[in-house]
């Protein structure tokens, strides 16, 4: 009877242990070992054959009791350098390298069989082995090749070195049993190689280096292999290249790399080389990779490269590979990357290269559903446990399931299972896990196409103008001649853009959803002039284009919110990165409060680098427009209530504007230092916001009224750094560099427009003045209305002491003693001044602002009660905002309750009105006849409170002034 795998593997158990005897060595006994050794033997012909002809090995781990605990990366390349020590010739780190390989292979494979390592541990020491063994031959294999040709440097005479890219696997620390190593060699620049006995570039050197590298990994000698390694995935594959320069690799990948080639270096790691060059070279990659702006073209890529895979797969009969066949191990890689390719240019945190740490991100940031993270990490683990056991046998590249009984019987056995059926239960339920997921979010948009008598099919078919008009009209549109001309109008533009097959392909599966979206709105007259200005902006953005075609969801947004307001369809058009917040209908409708906004305002600046001044202030204006999308999605769908759209518009601010502050100190401090006793938390510096953002009601298109101070103990010393100026001269420069953060226009626009004339002085004042000279300004120079404005200012951001310091300037200030019809006299004054100036009310139209009865006049009566009675009651001070302060004067007794709740109601109205406006983009003018009955109770109320002779005798609790 021929000997089996199995009896075969006992003989060579039996054959070391009488080796072991031979040597008078003890052969463990105990019962944890001998079921974990026979588990080993049962799994692993390799294990079982590598003890059998190289028993010393075995025997070392036994001894040195490595083979019962984890081993670490640092104490992988610990051995391996020592084992090193004493080599000097390429032959004997050939040697030695394959005598380590087995070793470790032994101990991994050993662990993974037996049980005592899990799945995490096996990957890392697998990767830990191959980055030891990459980097230990070059520290060797470097200065050999520099003793022989030379020393390679660069055009300003500097030495360089070799950088080794672990690809796949490798790069992402997820190597399996049995891999290969995709590797890509690189340099920092061009030039030339000195002290050699011949000339050479650069080039030549590295790539001579390159091969030596390769060939001490890769050979089969006597003593086997260490790595299989492949190099195909470098620039231009086998035609290329062995080594490129940083510039010639940049310049391939941004003008002629294939879009498979972004998808492989989301895994790509520097393994070996300098870590200045190395820094340097993953900056340079990382604008290929990761895009700044939302790239949904990475799901139709990843679908057609996927479909190739299949393709293939079918064409060779290997449905069974694990890897990549259907719901394989492949699948959970394009499902995680595709996120990464999307969104990691936005989202830096995505920038990381194992995939289980990917998928636990995407259910962090709600981009997968708990529960499908669950299940694709737990297939995943399953999946590549599979692997490894198959590779265990005979340490073999294989992803394909055995077809005989024997080897699927030994499969399952190393898996944990009683037999091959009840094995393939739980894998058919995984990869059919895997696959329905994979189908659910790679989808092919492609859909039937729309039948002739659809409004969808206006855009393919292009019927005659009578029968456009017919479809138009049955789909709700009330002026089909004009519908028809629009999309004519637009087609027209579309095809002058000259778009690509692909934009091409895109547009026109775009096209027959939106005409659907359009019949379904309710609006569709308004939506369609507002939506194809969107369309008009992105059409030379393939990206963007893909966005609405892989997301129909942003597209029904896209159109139920234009219905409601032109506003999304301006702002979007001039900011198509806007369209990325329509994709998530939780985050759209729930604004964040300013924790919330911190953290992800936090996130999108995490991966700019601290002097990319740019690309920081862009990210503040991204942060912000997309913030200011969601309350008003949020505003018009009646998701939150009218009167906290202020609170979140002004949270907003604050956020931005405190960030802001931060950039412009950092950037200041770098260049001059900073005050003495001050630092980025308590910098000496606040910012006081006045008017709306003061009073916490700034609306959507609100401008930031602010005023700068800092703490004069500062005054007369100077700043620590390498230019040192003046203290004082460093708060005017900071107040002038948050002015440019913030109102700088980048590709995205301004952040805030900024006012600062209501500074001390004015326009004429100093950008930044010191706390103090703030105070006695007030106390002595201040006018009434600079008084009155006081009322509605707060610090927003900026060192903490100094703001509460502000704040009692402030109370003292608003709590003088005035003599009432001095004080009313000036606010009526100043009242009307503005009214003159400003107050656009007009035949038939009514200025919600400025206009008699507006929300000017009930401004002014609360700022003139503030004023008058803050002396008797203080607590007037405390808030800054129109409706606390009223419910104040009410509380008091300083307002007839009737007569507060008039101003309560009217103001909310008008302000409500004012809101609706803005969203509609019709500035701030009303009918007419809206509104008549609030504004004639604010006419009336400003007639006794500010008109009369003596409209306030006494103002006791008892004696309401009005």
């Amino acid at each position: 009877m021929p000997e089996t795998p199995q009896s075969a593997n006992d003989s060579h158990w039996q054959q070391w242990r009488d080796w072991a005897v031979e040597q008078g060595l003890e052969v463990p006994r105990d019962q944890a070992f001998t079921a974990a050794r026979a588990r080993v033997w049962e799994g692993s012909e390799f294990v079982a054959l590598t003890c059998a002809r190289h028993p010393r090995s075995l025997a070392g781990l036994l001894e040195s009791g490595a083979l019962r605990r984890a081993s670490s990366a640092e104490r992988m390349s610990e051995q391996l350098r020592a084992a090193l020590a004493e080599v000097s010739d390429e032959v004997q780190l050939q040697r030695v390298l394959r005598h380590f390989r087995r070793e470790q292979m032994l101990r991994i494979v050993f662990r993974d069989l037996a049980g005592w390592a899990e799945l995490d541990e096996t990957l890392e020491d697998l990767t830990a082995l191959a980055d030891s063994c990459i980097r230990e031959s070059l520290r060797l294999l470097e200065p050999w090749t520099r003793a022989e040709l030379g020393v390679p440097q660069d055009g300003h005479g500097r030495p360089q070195s070799l950088l080794v890219l672990g690809m796949g696997k490798l790069g992402a620390r997820e190597l399996n049993l049995s891999s290969d190593i995709d590797l890509i060699f690189a340099f920092p620049s061009a030039g030339g190689v000195v002290d050699g006995p011949r000339e050479l570039s650069v080039e030549q050197f590295f790539a001579r280096l390159c091969q030596r590298l390769v060939k001490a990994l890769n050979a089969k000698t006597a003593d086997g292999f260490v790595f299989r390694v492949d190099t195909r995935l470098r620039p231009f594959g086998d035609a290329g290249p062995l080594a490129m320069s940083f510039d010639a690799m940049e310049g391939y990948y941004h003008s002629q790399a294939r879009e498979w080639e972004r998808y492989a270096m989301t895994k790509a790691r520097v393994v070996a080389g300098a870590p200045e060059a190395r820094a340097e070279l993953e900056a340079m990659l990382r604008p290929f990779v990761f895009r700044r702006y939302l790239d949904f073209g990475a799901i139709a890529s990843l679908r057609h490269l996927k479909g190739l895979i299949d393709r293939e797969l079918r064409r060779k009969g290997m449905a069974d590979n694990i890897k990549l066949g259907p719901g394989g191990i492949r699948e959970i890689e394009f499902i995680g990357q595709s996120f990464q390719l999307i969104r990691g240019g936005r989202e830096p945190e995505l920038q990381v290269r194992p995939i289980q740490q990917v998928l636990a991100l995407l259910g962090d940031k709600g981009l997968l559903e708990p529960a499908t993270v669950s299940e694709l990490t737990r297939a995943y683990r399953f999946l590549r446990l599979t692997e490894n056991r198959l590779q265990a046998w005979r340490d073999e590249q294989t992803h394909s399931l055995p077809s005989g009984a024997p080897a699927r019987a030994r499969l399952a056995h190393s898996m944990g299972y009683a037999d091959w059926e009840a094995f393939e239960v739980d894998l058919d339920a995984h990869r059919a896990c895997v696959q329905r997921h994979f189908d659910a979010i790679f989808a092919d948009p492609e859909e039937s196409p729309p039948t002739a008598t659809s409004v969808a099919s206006l855009w393919e078919r292009l019927p005659d103008r009578a029968a456009a008009i017919e479809l138009l009209e049955t789909a709700g549109f009330a002026e089909p001649d004009s519908a028809w001309r629009q999309l004519l109008d637009f087609r027209e533009t579309a095809d002058r853009r000259g778009l690509s097959s692909r934009g091409l392909a895109r547009l026109g599966l775009v096209m027959p959803r939106l005409l659907e979206e359009l019949a379904a709105c309710g609006a569709p007259d308004l939506s369609l002039g507002r939506v194809l200005k969107v369309l008009e902006a992105v059409l030379g953005r393939t990206a963007y284009l893909d966005l609405l075609a892989e997301h129909p969801d942003a597209l029904h947004q896209l159109v139920r919110l234009s219905a409601k307001s032109p506003w999304f369809g301006e702002r979007t058009a001039r900011q198509p990165l806007l369209l990325d917040e329509l994709l998530d209908p939780r985050r759209l409708f729930e604004p964040l409060h300013r924790a919330d906004l911190e953290q992800e305002l936090d996130q999108l600046l995490s991966g700019v680098e601290a002097d990319d001044l740019e690309q920081r202030m862009e990210r503040l204006r991204q942060f912000a427009q997309g913030n200011r999308l969601r309350v008003a999605a949020a505003d018009v769908t009646g998701a939150i209530p009218l009167m906290v759209v202020s609170d979140y518009l002004t949270e907003i601010a604050e956020v931005a504007t405190a960030r802001s502050l931060e950039i412009a100190w950092h950037d200041l401090v770098e260049r001059h230092g900073s005050p003495p006793g001050t630092d980025h938390a308590a910098p000496g510096f606040s910012v006081i916001g006045y008017g709306k953002v003061g009073g916490i009601e700034l609306g959507y298109n609100s401008d930031l009224d602010l005023v700068f101070l800092y703490d004069e103990a500062t005054a007369g010393t100077m700043t620590d750094g390498p230019r040192p100026v003046a203290s004082e001269q460093f708060y005017v420069r900071l107040g002038q560099r948050l002015i440019h953060v913030m109102t700088t226009p980048t590709y995205s626009g301004a952040l805030y427009e900024v006012d600062m004339r209501l500074r001390p002085d004015g326009n004429k004042g100093m950008i930044a003045r010191s706390l103090a000279s703030f105070a006695d300004y007030q106390a002595e120079s201040a006018w009434t209305w600079e008084h009155q404005a006081l009322v509605r200012a707060r610090p927003m951001a900026g060192d903490a002491v100094l703001a509460e310091r502000f704040g009692r300037v402030r109370a003292d200030i608003l709590q003088r003693r005035r003599a009432p019809d001095q004080l009313r006299d000036e606010v009526r004054a100043m009242r009307a001044k503005m009214r003159t100036a400003l107050d656009k009310t007009r035949e038939g139209w009514f200025d919600l602002k400025q206009g008699a009865g507006g929300i000017a006049d009930i401004e002014f009566m609360v700022q003139y009660a503030v004023l008058r009675w803050a002396g008797d009651h203080p607590d007037l001070t405390r808030w800054t905002d129109n409706i606390r302060l009223l419910e104040t004067l009410i509380r008091r007794g300083l307002l007839a309750e009737t007569v507060g709740a008039e101003l309560t109601a009217a103001y909310k109205a008008l302000r409500a009105a004012y809101h609706r406006h803005a969203l509609q983009d019709a500035g701030g003018l009303i009918e007419a006849t809206r509104l008549g009955p609030e504004r004639a109770s604010v006419a009336a109320i400003w007639q006794r409170l500010m008109e009369e002779a003596s409209p306030c005798p006494s103002a006791s609790p008892g004696q309401p002034a009005v």
